[in-house]
């Protein structure tokens, strides 16, 4: 039987496949489509063979036209394996990976086509391209994908993971939370590897986490990430309900980006999820009838931090700075959809830009859970005004500190923004959960690389934005006029005061233990000068 460490084993064998060939940061481009294909290959040859128990020649082929995908024959990954010596492996690739996508394009467009397995530009040589795709394809050989052979844990049914859900579809979905669960771990561990270019596509499981219970959405809503890299905060905030009775939407702008996140919901067996390819500032895709943004119930994201010249789509004259050229400026009647109304964010700091769409994507009882940096807490000019908007409007509703060093690709701490409409109350909640506790432990665990935070850990500050209550040292709930006295700066320091005094210095004790330290310096000179007289130096 599969178990989820052995998908994350074949997952990583394909990743050392291709060290020292592409950047790490690439890695997930090339391993993820192959697991992908593995995993349909595999799940379709399971399907056929349950029809054929009760089905034979045309009408066992009428009955496969009925299955919610297709793998053509000569494109499956055993067919695949079988001709992995052949001289040109890259093209035949491609070509059964496009044939999927074009197959089941309803679901699958733009998933399979997005890497060229055939480039020499990126995989070297075709000797040594040949040779890494053979053994990219020997890594992935083993692993036995079909929904009949994963692994079901020690006293654990199917329907403890994925709920009310009868008969076959409820070993669907158990498998599909298995291989799901290895797909974005070690979508996480892709993100170790690429370094400063992972935070385009990946929030740490437990931010995501964090951010799912805070907008906690509900049966028949619509959840919605403007910048969703490969889904996996998305996915967390579906889950938070089953999945099939919440509306997904998602925009990315990255294409590599799109195609992981659409494997992503596919593998959570979240067929239905609409994800867009492009610039959600300049194009939204989500339009309602009339043309105007669609209103969404709930909003999560991990927006790029401080992202520099966010408004060049709006350019279309190109306009530029130079002799001879005007210089192009960004102003709010560029903006068809009246986002920037209330401010336009600095040219080189476009997160503000991303929060003032989210707020304009709200519906009438919407929330948003945002990850931002410290730094739209406290700029001034354009962001200081649309900030004093923000909290005038009753919008802003809790400021979340987290601790430095817990997202790829930037040391730097960030926060969680949760903005609500229709609110009951006009205060604004502040959690500093960066610092320590009342025993003086760390309210998240230090690591080398990258610190994390435990279950206790998120639980803690999900207990403190559900109850908003004081805690000194972590927890402040502001008033508006104390907000407008700090003349609308959410620094979290100004409200949530986490100062440690410091021990009091005995200045007597401090000389005498210096007077002691001069004194047994002397004596051990005294004592080195007699042995050095004796050895004749």
């Amino acid at each position: 039987m599969t178990t989820k460490k052995d998908i994350e084993s074949a997952l990583m064998r394909g990743a050392d496949t291709l060290r020292d060939t592409i950047d790490a940061a690439n890695y997930k481009d090339y391993v993820l489509p192959v697991m992908f294909v593995k995993y349909l290959s595999d799940s379709y040859t399971d399907a056929v063979e349950e029809l054929s128990k009760q089905y034979s020649g045309i009408r066992l082929e009428r009955q496969k036209k009925y299955l919610p995908f297709m793998v053509a024959e000569g494109c499956s990954f055993y067919d695949l394996y079988q001709q992995r010596f052949a001289d040109n492996i890259g093209q035949l690739m491609n070509a059964a990976m496009r044939q999927i996508e074009a197959d089941n394009n309803q679901q699958l467009a733009g998933v399979l086509s997005a890497v060229d397995y055939n480039s020499e530009n990126a995989l070297g040589t075709r000797e040594h391209k040949n040779a890494i795709l053979r053994d990219l394809l020997e890594d992935f050989e083993p692993l036995d994908l079909r929904p009949s052979a994963i692994e079901v844990k020690e006293g654990q049914v199917p329907a403890d993971v994925i709920g009310d859900i009868n008969g076959a579809d409820m070993l669907y979905g158990f498998v599909a939370g298995v291989i799901g669960d290895a797909y974005e771990y070690m979508i996480g561990q892709f993100a170790s590897m690429a370094g400063k270019k992972a935070g385009s596509f990946y929030t740490p499981a437990a931010v995501s986490e964090i951010m799912a219970r805070i907008v906690d959405v509900q049966p028949g809503e619509r959840v919605y990430d403007p910048t969703c890299g490969s889904g996996s905060l998305l996915i967390k905030a579906a889950k938070k309900q089953n999945s099939k009775e919440v509306s997904i939407y998602g925009q990315e702008v990255n294409g590599s980006s799109v195609a992981m996140a659409k494997m992503n919901m596919y593998i959570h067996e979240i067929r239905d999820a609409k994800i867009g390819w492009g610039d959600t500032l300049a194009n939204p895709v989500f339009l309602d009838a009339d043309g105007n943004l669609l209103l969404f119930d709930a909003i999560v994201a991990n927006m790029p931090f401080s992202k520099d010249k966010w408004a060049s789509g709006f350019n279309p004259g190109g306009e530029s700075s130079g002799k001879g050229k005007k210089e192009f400026k960004m102003e709010a009647s560029l903006d068809k959809f009246h986002r920037f109304d209330w401010g336009v964010p600095p040219a080189s700091k476009g997160d503000w830009a991303f929060l003032l769409h989210m707020i304009a994507s709200l519906s009438v009882n919407g929330r948003i859970a945002a990850v931002a940096p410290h730094g739209v807490l406290f700029r001034g000019a354009a962001e200081g005004r649309i900030r004093q908007r923000v909290v005038e409007e009753n919008l802003l509703d809790t400021v979340i500190g987290l601790p430095e060093n817990l997202f790829y690709g930037t040391s730097i701490p960030a926060c969680i923004l949760v903005f609500k409409k229709n609110r009951p109350t006009t205060d604004v909640l502040f959690i500093d959960a960066s610092k320590t506790d009342e025993a003086g432990n760390p309210r998240y665990i230090k690591a080398t690389n990258q610190n994390e935070l435990g279950q206790e850990h998120i639980d803690a500050i999900v207990d403190a934005y559900h109850s908003r209550t004081e805690q000194p040292g972590f927890v402040h709930v502001a008033t508006r006029e104390e907000i407008q006295k700090n003349e609308y700066n959410l620094n979290i320091p100004r409200y949530v005061d986490t100062f440690e005094e410091e021990e009091v210095v005995d200045i007597a004790a401090v000389q005498a233990n210096i007077a002691r330290l001069k004194q047994e310096i002397a004596e051990a000179e005294a004592k080195m000068d007699v042995y050095l007289k004796e050895l004749g130096l």
